[in-house]
């Protein structure tokens, strides 16, 4: 597992229980977070448990292996269309707020990163071709499938935004610092009902972080199922991608 990787997800504790083993303050979590998150049943809660850390394993790996042909496949043309590395790696906040290196292939002429990212919008100069396909179907997230196998990112939960984009919502959104109580996902409640790509305005972000706090309250192996088995319609017929 990563470095950055939260004790508790090996032995199966629960939110409460990481919130009393980190050695200082939890500025990403609000205060009543350990009593927000209900366990799905008395005995774990599957959020945090190491069953679902199993189910990452089990499918991201095989998956992984599958799909480095089509993996090598893009990076290739991403390399000749334009000059630059063909992945991309940005800081992001994961679970309790820990930050980690998230993965994608570059689909921008830039690489932003830090204080100054900005939202990719429709018809941004800044999308290279081969990156404007990625995006519109999720290509772009598959290097993702290596976080997950590290121990960063599950298959299923919130997704991570760009630390900027988490400074600037957390003070208007008051809820949006329970989504750290999860593992970031490549995919989530939130994607599956088409809230992704560009948030012009606080209420589309708050729409999303509606579903994100959703599932972290209400996590389960059926539930993880249901938005595994949603995600590839929801990227065949994608809403709202940039």
């Amino acid at each position: 597992m990563s470095t950055h990787s939260v004790p508790f997800l090996a032995s199966g504790g629960a939110i409460s229980e990481v919130i009393a083993q980190l050695p200082s303050a939890i500025d990403f979590l609000p205060a009543d977070a350990a009593d927000s998150f209900v366990p799905v049943n008395t005995d774990w809660n599957w959020a945090s448990c190491t069953a679902k850390r199993g189910l990452d394993l089990v499918l991201a790996l095989p998956l992984a292996f599958l799909l480095a042909p089509l993996l090598a496949a893009i990076a290739l043309l991403i390399r000749i269309e334009s000059k630059g590395p063909a992945f991309f790696r940005q800081t992001r906040n994961g679970i309790c707020g820990r930050p980690f290196q998230i993965l994608k292939f570059r689909t921008m002429c830039v690489m932003e990163d830090g204080a100054g990212v900005v939202q990719a919008r429709p018809r941004d100069p800044r999308i290279t071709r081969v990156g404007r396909f990625l995006r519109r179907y999720s290509l772009d997230e598959l290097p993702q499938l290596l976080n997950v196998i590290i121990g960063d990112m599950s298959l299923v939960g919130p997704r991570p935004h760009a630390q900027a984009h988490d400074r600037e919502y957390e003070g208007l959104i008051p809820a949006y610092r329970h989504r750290f109580a999860a593992k970031p996902g490549m995919t989530g409640w939130a994607q599956v009902h088409g809230h992704r790509g560009p948030t012009p305005t606080v209420d589309v972000m708050a729409a999303r972080i509606q579903h994100d706090v959703f599932y972290v309250r209400e996590a389960s192996f059926l539930l993880d199922l249901k938005i595994l088995f949603r995600t590839p319609l929801a990227i065949i017929l994608p809403r709202n991608a940039v």
